[in-house]
């Protein structure tokens, strides 16, 4: 017997597409959970961070204060960097998409989007050098070439890698929410 109200994936798993009352689409949300991949690699960041901080209390006790300083500033880096592994993605609203990755953020209003679509193309697998046959959503801005804007979301990517359903869901949901507020 499954316990829907233990889990979140009541909300991402039902056939309603209709909004909850207390929805507020004002409010930036990512259409798609993140991917195994993401989380696991997150996750052992923060495994490391928790033996780094453990190595600044002992140093802080047996060495300088100023030693620990360190350390424990190299701890707050990598979970800095874990946290910003798991915000990374495509994250809409009804102001705009935006398209979170490591460095920066890059936010395109629903006025400048001409079209959200999937096509079939190389794709970079897990962000790395390699590519394979993939698919990618691309965004279509106004007065931007395609080929200058990264593509929002590909299904070999830390989110979707292994997970082809999941991907369909979440261009088909990315997309969805472009075609509503474009057309305003």
């Amino acid at each position: 017997m499954p316990l829907p109200f233990l889990t979140a994936d009541r909300a991402f798993d039902s056939t309603d597409d209709a909004a909850l009352p207390y929805d507020d689409r004002d409010r930036r949300r990512r259409p798609y959970r993140p991917g195994p991949w993401r989380v696991g690699v997150s996750a052992v960041l923060l495994l490391l961070a928790s033996f780094v901080l453990f190595a600044a209390v002992v140093i802080a006790l047996t060495d300088s204060v100023a030693s620990a300083g360190l350390v424990f500033a190299v701890a707050t880096v990598v979970i800095a960097c874990a946290l910003r592994l798991l915000c990374m993605g495509v994250w809409v609203s009804a102001y705009g998409l935006r398209l979170v990755s490591f460095f920066t953020t890059r936010t395109t209003p629903w006025e400048q989007v001409v079209a959200v679509r999937t096509v079939q193309q190389p794709v970079r697998w897990l962000g790395l050098p390699r590519t394979v046959q993939g698919q990618a959503l691309l965004l279509t801005r106004h007065g931007r070439p395609a080929e200058a804007v990264p593509p929002l979301l590909t299904s070999h990517g830390a989110d979707f890698l292994g997970r082809p359903e999941a991907f369909d869901r979440a261009a088909d949901a990315v997309e969805a929410w472009a075609e509503e507020y474009r057309r305003g």
